[in-house]
Protein backbone atom coordinates (compact mmCIF):
# COMPACT_ATOMS: atom_id res chain seq x y z
CA UNK A 1 0.00 0.00 0.00
CA UNK A 2 1.55 3.79 -0.57
CA UNK A 3 1.29 6.18 2.25
CA UNK A 4 -0.83 8.96 1.36
CA UNK A 5 0.82 12.66 1.52
CA UNK A 6 -1.41 14.86 3.23
CA UNK A 7 -1.97 18.91 2.54
CA UNK A 8 -2.22 21.20 4.89
CA UNK A 9 -4.90 23.22 2.73
CA UNK A 10 -7.38 20.49 3.11
CA UNK A 11 -8.16 18.50 6.49
CA UNK A 12 -8.67 15.27 5.14
CA UNK A 13 -7.99 11.68 5.44
CA UNK A 14 -7.83 8.44 3.19
CA UNK A 15 -9.71 5.87 3.61
CA UNK A 16 -8.36 3.93 6.52
CA UNK A 17 -9.00 0.46 5.69
CA UNK A 18 -5.51 2.15 3.22
CA UNK A 19 -3.08 1.66 5.72
CA UNK A 20 0.09 -0.39 5.51
CA UNK A 21 0.04 -3.61 7.16
CA UNK A 22 2.31 -1.60 9.92
CA UNK A 23 -0.47 0.59 10.23
CA UNK A 24 1.01 3.72 8.18
CA UNK A 25 -1.84 5.44 6.55
CA UNK A 26 -0.26 9.33 5.56
CA UNK A 27 2.25 11.75 6.25
CA UNK A 28 1.81 15.45 6.68
CA UNK A 29 -0.86 18.05 7.08
CA UNK A 30 -0.74 19.71 10.47
CA UNK A 31 -1.74 18.88 14.03
CA UNK A 32 -5.26 21.48 14.23
CA UNK A 33 -8.11 20.47 16.21
CA UNK A 34 -10.33 20.13 13.14
CA UNK A 35 -7.85 17.60 11.76
CA UNK A 36 -6.69 15.59 14.89
CA UNK A 37 -10.78 15.12 15.75
CA UNK A 38 -11.30 14.14 12.40
CA UNK A 39 -8.28 11.70 12.64
CA UNK A 40 -9.49 10.01 16.16
CA UNK A 41 -12.91 9.67 14.86
CA UNK A 42 -11.94 7.47 12.20
CA UNK A 43 -9.41 5.14 13.95
CA UNK A 44 -6.52 7.49 12.72
CA UNK A 45 -3.62 9.47 15.30
CA UNK A 46 -0.71 11.21 14.99
CA UNK A 47 3.06 9.42 15.79
CA UNK A 48 6.44 10.34 15.03
CA UNK A 49 9.58 11.49 15.78
CA UNK A 50 10.25 15.13 17.11
CA UNK A 51 12.09 17.45 13.55
CA UNK A 52 10.28 14.82 11.46
CA UNK A 53 7.11 15.08 9.17
CA UNK A 54 3.53 14.34 10.91
CA UNK A 55 2.85 10.37 10.25
CA UNK A 56 -0.68 9.42 10.57
CA UNK A 57 -1.01 5.51 12.22
CA UNK A 58 -3.85 3.26 12.09
CA UNK A 59 -3.30 0.00 13.00
CA UNK A 60 -5.28 -2.96 11.29
CA UNK A 61 -5.96 -4.80 14.85
CA UNK A 62 -6.77 -2.49 17.81
CA UNK A 63 -5.32 -3.05 21.23
CA UNK A 64 -8.32 -2.04 23.52
CA UNK A 65 -9.28 -2.23 27.19
CA UNK A 66 -13.07 -1.97 27.60
CA UNK A 67 -13.66 -0.10 30.95
CA UNK A 68 -15.89 -3.03 32.62
CA UNK A 69 -13.37 -5.10 32.18
CA UNK A 70 -10.23 -3.80 33.60
CA UNK A 71 -8.16 -6.08 35.73
CA UNK A 72 -7.03 -5.42 38.93
CA UNK A 73 -4.43 -7.97 40.57
CA UNK A 74 -4.37 -8.76 44.17
CA UNK A 75 -1.85 -6.63 44.99
CA UNK A 76 -3.41 -3.60 43.60
CA UNK A 77 -6.35 -4.33 45.21
CA UNK A 78 -4.00 -4.18 48.86
CA UNK A 79 -2.24 -0.94 47.60
CA UNK A 80 -5.05 0.51 46.97
CA UNK A 81 -6.85 -0.25 50.39
CA UNK A 82 -3.77 0.90 52.24
CA UNK A 83 -3.40 4.35 50.64
CA UNK A 84 -5.51 7.29 50.49
CA UNK A 85 -6.04 8.08 47.26
CA UNK A 86 -7.69 10.73 45.20
CA UNK A 87 -8.45 10.98 41.19
CA UNK A 88 -8.46 14.46 39.72
CA UNK A 89 -9.47 15.45 36.37
CA UNK A 90 -7.83 18.47 34.04
CA UNK A 91 -5.93 19.16 36.80
CA UNK A 92 -3.47 20.31 35.35
CA UNK A 93 -3.48 19.10 31.44
CA UNK A 94 -0.41 21.04 30.50
CA UNK A 95 1.52 19.93 33.58
CA UNK A 96 0.67 16.06 33.08
CA UNK A 97 0.69 16.22 28.73
CA UNK A 98 5.11 17.76 30.03
CA UNK A 99 5.46 14.78 32.70
CA UNK A 100 4.55 12.00 30.44
CA UNK A 101 7.06 13.77 27.82
CA UNK A 102 10.31 14.27 30.40
CA UNK A 103 9.38 10.64 31.39
CA UNK A 104 9.37 8.70 28.12
CA UNK A 105 12.49 11.21 27.09
CA UNK A 106 14.41 9.38 30.13
CA UNK A 107 13.44 6.16 29.88
CA UNK A 108 13.04 5.61 26.04
CA UNK A 109 12.69 8.61 23.78
CA UNK A 110 9.38 10.61 22.81
CA UNK A 111 7.41 11.54 20.43
CA UNK A 112 5.95 14.02 22.81
CA UNK A 113 7.58 17.73 21.07
CA UNK A 114 6.82 20.96 21.95
CA UNK A 115 4.75 20.79 18.71
CA UNK A 116 2.69 17.84 20.08
CA UNK A 117 2.34 19.51 23.30
CA UNK A 118 0.60 22.70 22.25
CA UNK A 119 -1.39 20.54 19.86
CA UNK A 120 -2.80 18.72 22.54
CA UNK A 121 -3.64 21.76 24.71
CA UNK A 122 -5.51 23.42 22.08
CA UNK A 123 -7.46 20.26 21.52
CA UNK A 124 -7.87 20.21 25.65
CA UNK A 125 -9.02 23.40 25.27
CA UNK A 126 -11.64 22.78 22.79
CA UNK A 127 -13.08 20.35 25.16
CA UNK A 128 -12.20 17.16 23.96
CA UNK A 129 -8.58 16.21 25.38
CA UNK A 130 -8.52 15.17 29.27
CA UNK A 131 -6.21 14.37 31.90
CA UNK A 132 -6.65 11.80 34.62
CA UNK A 133 -3.89 12.28 37.66
CA UNK A 134 -4.19 10.24 41.11
CA UNK A 135 -3.05 11.26 44.31
CA UNK A 136 -1.47 9.17 46.59
CA UNK A 137 -1.59 10.35 50.68
CA UNK A 138 -1.35 13.81 49.28
CA UNK A 139 1.18 13.64 46.32
CA UNK A 140 1.14 13.30 43.02
CA UNK A 141 1.24 9.81 42.56
CA UNK A 142 0.42 9.90 38.63
CA UNK A 143 -1.58 10.07 35.56
CA UNK A 144 -1.90 9.87 31.74
CA UNK A 145 -3.63 11.80 28.92
CA UNK A 146 -5.94 11.24 26.09
CA UNK A 147 -8.56 12.12 23.76
CA UNK A 148 -12.37 11.64 24.86
CA UNK A 149 -15.27 12.00 21.88
CA UNK A 150 -18.66 10.52 22.71
CA UNK A 151 -18.57 7.60 24.41
CA UNK A 152 -15.06 6.70 22.97
CA UNK A 153 -11.78 8.05 24.73
CA UNK A 154 -8.09 7.22 23.02
CA UNK A 155 -5.11 7.33 25.44
CA UNK A 156 -2.23 8.31 24.65
CA UNK A 157 0.73 8.36 27.43
CA UNK A 158 1.35 7.71 30.92
CA UNK A 159 3.25 8.53 33.68
CA UNK A 160 4.31 7.35 37.35
CA UNK A 161 6.40 9.75 40.25
CA UNK A 162 5.36 6.72 42.75
CA UNK A 163 4.89 2.78 42.03
CA UNK A 164 1.74 1.74 40.89
CA UNK A 165 0.70 5.64 40.18
CA UNK A 166 -0.46 5.76 36.64
CA UNK A 167 -1.76 1.61 36.85
CA UNK A 168 -4.38 3.16 40.00
CA UNK A 169 -5.17 6.52 37.93
CA UNK A 170 -6.19 4.05 34.99
CA UNK A 171 -8.29 1.52 37.11
CA UNK A 172 -10.18 4.22 38.75
CA UNK A 173 -11.04 6.26 35.15
CA UNK A 174 -11.77 2.96 33.79
CA UNK A 175 -14.39 2.38 36.57
CA UNK A 176 -15.36 5.74 35.89
CA UNK A 177 -15.84 4.88 32.03
CA UNK A 178 -17.73 1.65 32.92
CA UNK A 179 -20.28 4.00 34.90
CA UNK A 180 -20.80 6.93 32.14
CA UNK A 181 -21.18 4.06 29.19
CA UNK A 182 -18.29 4.13 27.49
CA UNK A 183 -17.43 1.74 25.10
CA UNK A 184 -13.53 1.37 25.00
CA UNK A 185 -10.12 2.72 25.90
CA UNK A 186 -8.08 2.98 22.75
CA UNK A 187 -4.33 1.75 23.60
CA UNK A 188 -3.17 1.79 20.23
CA UNK A 189 -0.33 -0.36 20.82
CA UNK A 190 0.13 -3.54 22.85
CA UNK A 191 2.15 -3.63 25.79
CA UNK A 192 2.52 -6.16 28.35
CA UNK A 193 1.61 -3.42 31.11
CA UNK A 194 -1.89 -2.67 29.60
CA UNK A 195 -2.21 -6.47 28.61
CA UNK A 196 -1.80 -7.25 32.28
CA UNK A 197 -4.50 -4.66 32.89
CA UNK A 198 -7.03 -6.30 30.84
CA UNK A 199 -6.07 -4.87 27.61
CA UNK A 200 -6.52 -7.20 24.41
CA UNK A 201 -6.56 -6.83 20.42
CA UNK A 202 -9.63 -6.87 18.61
CA UNK A 203 -10.18 -6.77 14.87
CA UNK A 204 -10.60 -3.40 12.48
CA UNK A 205 -14.38 -4.22 11.72
CA UNK A 206 -15.38 -4.80 15.13
CA UNK A 207 -12.82 -1.45 16.01
CA UNK A 208 -14.49 0.31 13.74
CA UNK A 209 -17.97 -0.40 14.56
CA UNK A 210 -17.72 0.85 18.14
CA UNK A 211 -16.00 3.27 16.79
CA UNK A 212 -19.02 4.64 14.63
CA UNK A 213 -21.54 3.83 17.05
CA UNK A 214 -19.35 5.82 20.16
CA UNK A 215 -18.75 8.78 18.48
CA UNK A 216 -20.64 11.75 18.01
CA UNK A 217 -18.45 13.25 15.51
CA UNK A 218 -18.09 11.02 12.44
CA UNK A 219 -18.97 11.98 9.02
Amino acid sequence: MPVFSLSTEEISFPNPILAREDGLLAVGGDLSVERLLLAYTHGIFPWYNPGEEILWWCPKERFVIFPDEIHISHSMKKYMRKHTLQIKMNRDFADTMHRCRVKRECDEGTWISDEMEEAYYRLHKAGFAVSVEVFEDGELAGGFYGVSIGKCYFGESMFSEKENGSKTALIAFAQLLSQEGFLFIDCQFHTEHLESMGGRYISWKAYDKMLQEGTAFRQ
